[in-house]
């Protein structure tokens, strides 16, 4: 069987991976065989960069991606064929030795920024989903977010979000937000958005067999980001 594919995206901070992380949540607890696929995963090898010129890398920008791999991934998936996905290192901003294997017998999400930028990814797709969250809530979140769990100070990432991330939202993920086919908030609850994105995507999911059959989005979903 071959794939079909659901990209899901935003700026950084809209609460794409948390949407992302609660649909496949609530999938596989339908017993639907899916995988996730990260953009991220996708960062250009920088084995021959010494770390000073990797941290002056612009991480929002198209190009750091090798946008090229994955759909050529995707392609390969939707034709049958497992592939290699990369794996990255945050830590040293560099490409993994190992890779995980995805197969193509699967629905798959994909998840990242930039995944509307590219018309030849966009071709991949059968499914798009933007989460559209205004930038001062997602600087929020981003502030909080690499603050405590990365370490971060608040001066660097407020430095970042000014000189990369906002820029590059609004040259990149915004004017590109057209081509998504359902706009979902990203200031919702995550039950909230599962409910408003599983009817359009019903027919696609329904390809699927669902041994646990109903796909509502009942009261006791886990709110909990994760």
């Amino acid at each position: 069987m071959a794939a079909r594919i659901i990209a899901i995206t935003g700026a950084s901070g809209s609460g794409k991976t948390y949407l992302t992380n609660g649909l496949f949540e609530f999938l596989q607890s339908r017993d639907i065989n899916l995988a996730i696929i990260r953009e991220d995963s996708y960062y250009r090898d920088q084995s021959h960069l010494p770390m000073r010129q990797r941290l002056g890398v612009n991480y929002d920008h198209p190009d750091s991606l090798e946008h090229e791999m994955l759909v050529e991934h995707l392609r390969k998936l939707k034709s049958g064929q497992a592939v290699e996905v990369p794996e990255y290192d945050y830590a040293v901003h560099n490409r993994k030795q190992q890779t995980s294997n995805v197969s193509s017998d699967q629905l798959i999400l994909v998840e990242g920024i930039l995944l509307l930028s590219n018309p030849l990814l966009r071709e991949q797709f059968d499914a798009t989903v933007f989460v559209d969250t205004p930038l001062d809530v997602c600087f929020s979140r981003r502030l909080a977010r690499d603050t405590v769990e990365r370490g971060r100070t608040e001066e660097s990432v407020v430095d970042q979000f000014e000189t990369t991330v906002k820029p590059m939202f609004h040259k990149f993920i915004e004017p590109n937000k057209c081509h998504a086919k359902l706009l979902i908030s990203g200031e919702k609850k995550r039950s909230a958005m599962l409910a408003e994105l599983l009817g359009p995507l019903e027919s696609l999911i329904s390809e699927f067999p669902s041994a646990s059959g109903s796909l509502s989005v009942g009261s006791t979903f886990p709110e909990a980001q994760s």
